[in-house]
């Protein structure tokens, strides 16, 4: 869908159809195969309210358990990533660097959906990542990673070493390294808490080991159907509220509910949104309209009170009678 103006006056939207409105969950793993599990616990040296550790824990007695789950048994096959990402993992791979599919790729490959695309992180250097590689460039200035081209396709490439992973963000979101854990397993574990939400960030397939690293219980919430944040949600929107929308959208897409944190703040940060650049919340609109969720996009859109903010025209009485009508099932 295109937007009509920056100031997102746009023509009806098709979408907002007079029929009965379905939210189909897709089919997700009813147990998972643990290869491996490693209870490494967090230090629970000034733990107190508001502290990550609770918001993960919600009410459980410990951390969740660092899982190394075997990707067969999960049905992950090579075949199904693409020949030029393949390509770049068998190069990083013989130069002796470790290399990890993760993100939404991941998550795709377990709900056994194609994924729109795959994002790599590997232990080399964006440098060395960028003299491998002869079509290759460095982008970003904030949180930097290559492009590197292959095939006619463009793979992100980005480094666990960048400035970005060296931060301290225990200090950060109140979550302190665990203990007894070797180097590798706490760089990964320290990248996951960059992420975003659950399913998207705690899924680390090394597709050469036949191994997915799950360390704060991303497959549980992929077969609870929910979006969860990593950290607390009104910090994780905070850093950046183009999270909100990724909230909606993936929930949209995937049929997904919202745990009940999540949604409370995304209704408390709502108006965020409106910070964000209009390039930036034009290609987020876009995005969430696209790929068949439009539909379910729009009425979480209103559900959280976005819909006035961002597409006034689409929240006329008539669509707003609609939606009020199909209130009910989202929230967790």
């Amino acid at each position: 869908m295109v937007i009509a103006t920056l100031k997102f006056a746009c023509k009806p939207n098709p979408l907002l159809r007079h029929a009965p409105f379905q939210c189909v969950r897709k089919v997700v793993p009813k147990s998972l195969p643990e290869l491996k599990v490693e209870e490494c616990k967090a230090s629970t040296r000034g733990r107190g309210k508001g502290t990550s550790e609770q918001f993960i824990l919600e009410n459980n007695s410990k951390v969740p358990g660092w899982k190394k789950l075997d990707s067969k048994e999960l049905g992950l096959r090579n075949s199904m990533i693409t020949v030029p990402i393949r390509k770049v993992l068998n190069v990083l791979k013989k130069k002796g660097y470790d290399v990890y599919l993760v993100g939404g790729c991941v998550r795709d490959l377990v709900l056994k959906k194609t994924p729109k695309d795959f994002d790599i992180i590997t232990s080399a250097d964006l440098g060395e990542v960028r003299k491998t590689f002869p079509w290759c460039a460095i982008v970003g200035k904030r949180f930097p990673i290559c492009h590197v081209h292959m095939d006619g396709t463009i793979v992100e490439v980005s480094s666990f070493n960048t400035a970005r992973w060296k931060s301290s963000v225990y200090f950060t979101h109140g979550i302190e390294a665990p203990n007894n854990c070797d180097k590798k397993d706490l760089l990964r574990w320290r990248n996951c808490l960059n992420r975003d939400f659950t399913i998207n960030g705690l899924l680390m397939f090394d597709p050469f080991a036949k191994i997915v690293y799950d360390y704060m219980g991303g497959m549980e919430d992929i077969i609870k159907a929910k979006v969860r944040t990593v950290v607390p949600a009104a910090t994780s929107f905070q850093e950046d509220c183009a999270r909100i929308l990724r909230a909606i959208r993936i929930a949209a897409r995937l049929g997904f509910s919202i745990s009940r944190e999540t949604a409370q703040s995304i209704k408390n940060l709502s108006s965020s949104v409106l910070r964000l650049d209009k390039s930036r919340l034009l290609m987020e609109i876009n995005y969430m309209l696209a790929y068949g969720s439009g539909e379910a996009s729009l009425r979480l859109l209103w559900r959280f009170g976005l819909l006035d903010l961002l597409l006034p025209f689409q929240a006329d009485d008539d669509s707003l009678f609609y939606f009020q009508k199909l209130s009910h099932g989202m929230l967790a």
